[in-house]
């Protein structure tokens, strides 16, 4: 089956979710030290990925176009459309509940990095499930510890999961017929890269030092194909 690694991953967040809402009634001070681990944590994850990349140039150019194609289609605010969508259909009008920061910042970390890209390829490619069914572990405890701190929000990040997720592995049970298995292994290289200073960004959002916009920069990680396709094309 296909997209059993899939469906996995998004049980295992929704089961996450549950049991943080458990913690969610932890005084305050405990929740901001804990968001604060999990913000160092993201960014050590993120450091380790960036630095899997071979070509340094591939991952400034995809950056660069992919932020200028997220700020043209406004992707961020998009997505905080859909997550005031969300929180409005749970709470009273004029009632703040977290929903919304709860969604994003849930389904950017799991959505972006190496872990999803890779293991629904394999999902795909050879239907083998491990990668996928381990992230999916993790992202259960990530989920159990969010939602200590950001609330129900983050179980509504199932759905871009699943389908960005499923959506690969579909992609991937065909990708053989366009893709060269070389050109799809330095894809893997600088996606992950990429996808690693993406998650920084996530983390410095998380402590609060900055603010960016990292849904605007997503498009990157599409890029980063269309970047290796223009160098190989010249090449």
């Amino acid at each position: 089956m296909v997209l059993l690694g899939t469906l996995v991953n998004g049980a295992c967040i929704f089961v996450g979710t549950l049991l943080g809402l458990v913690f969610t009634k932890i005084p305050e001070r405990f929740k901001e030290t804990v968001m604060s681990g999990v913000g160092l944590a993201v960014i050590l994850i993120g450091v380790q990925m960036a630095l899997e990349t071979d070509n340094i140039v591939i991952v400034l150019l995809s950056l660069l176009t992919g932020a200028i194609i997220g700020e043209g289609i406004r992707l961020e605010e998009r997505l905080e459309y859909i997550g005031r969508w969300i929180e409005g259909k749970f709470t009273k009008p004029g009632q703040e509940s977290g929903i919304a920061q709860g969604f994003i910042t849930a389904s950017l970390i799991f959505v972006i990095g190496a872990l999803a890209v890779i293991g629904a390829l394999d999902s795909g490619l050879r239907n083998d499930h491990e990668i996928l069914i381990t992230k999916a572990i993790i992202d259960g405890f990530v989920a159990l510890v969010l939602t200590s701190t950001l609330g129900i929000g983050v179980i509504f990040s199932v759905i871009p999961v699943v389908l960005y997720e499923g959506s690969i592995a579909l992609f991937a049970t065909q990708i053989n017929r366009w893709v060269p298995q070389e050109m799809l292994d330095l894809f893997i290289i600088e996606m992950t890269a990429t996808g690693g200073l993406l998650i920084v960004a996530i983390g410095l959002n998380l402590l609060k030092i900055t603010k960016i916009r990292v849904a605007n920069l997503l498009p990157a990680l599409i890029m980063v194909g269309v970047v290796l396709g223009v160098a190989q094309w010249f090449a």
